[in-house]
């Protein structure tokens, strides 16, 4: 195997390894969030400062690949892709830290009951991750479209969640704290799945060359 092939495939096994950091602070925070367990919480803080470290590292190897083995075609796209798909994992971490640090705020008051499915959209987001991810690896368009019109359910749900809060704090005011700190976890939630849908959105430029970020397909607005 060529020496450049070799460096391709440590690139990416590092964004495996990255997204595989990024998806378990994921879950963490929102189990964080859901069974108000602390542990999980502080794991995911801890292990912020990892996936930063993880995001300067592929960033390094994308930038000498470009410097010393000057690719085209494919290769190039690879790479390139390489370096979004490292940056949105990376602001997938730093939603999960919100969510967690919003999390251990709420740990300190009373639950409240308000009618909002945040485990459901966790879930959608959680999944899109998951999806977007097999998309990457497996190189597939098919999945990378799926991921992209599923970002439409959790959108869906972050404004159903925040009618129904608003709603909720007007009969409850105060209950207005805590359902703050819900609105804001909601709102980290349908950021991961908008970067999951920028991943998905690299995988279709990865494969087949199209750029979809201002096309119809893409739904996912400005980001």
């Amino acid at each position: 195997m060529r020496h450049f092939e070799k460096e391709l495939n440590l690139l990416r096994q590092s964004l495996l390894e990255m997204s595989g950091m990024v998806e378990a602070a994921i879950h963490g925070s929102v189990l964080s969030l859901t069974a108000r367990d602390a542990t999980q919480a502080e794991e995911v803080l801890r292990n912020e400062a990892r996936i930063n470290q993880m995001q300067i590292r592929i960033d390094d190897q994308a930038a000498q690949l470009l410097a010393l083995e000057q690719p085209v075609a494919r290769d190039l796209r690879l790479i390139m892709s390489a370096i979004k798909i490292n940056n949105d994992l990376e602001r997938m971490g730093d939603q999960a830290v919100n969510i967690a640090q919003r999390a251990q705020r709420l740990m300190k008051e009373a639950p409240v009951g308000a009618p909002v499915d945040i485990p459901e959209m966790a879930e959608l987001a959680q999944k899109m991750v998951r999806r977007t991810l097999d998309a990457f690896v497996h190189q597939d368009p098919a999945i990378a479209r799926e991921v992209i019109h599923s970002d439409d359910a959790v959108d869906e749900l972050r404004r159903i969640a925040y009618r129904e809060l608003l709603k909720y704090m007007k009969e409850n005011p105060q209950s207005i704290d805590q359902c703050v700190s819900l609105m804001f976890a909601a709102h980290s939630l349908e950021r991961i799945a908008d970067h999951a849908t920028n991943i998905a959105e690299d995988v279709l430029f990865l494969v087949q060359g199209i750029d979809v970020r201002h096309h119809a397909e893409s739904t996912s607005g400005n980001r």
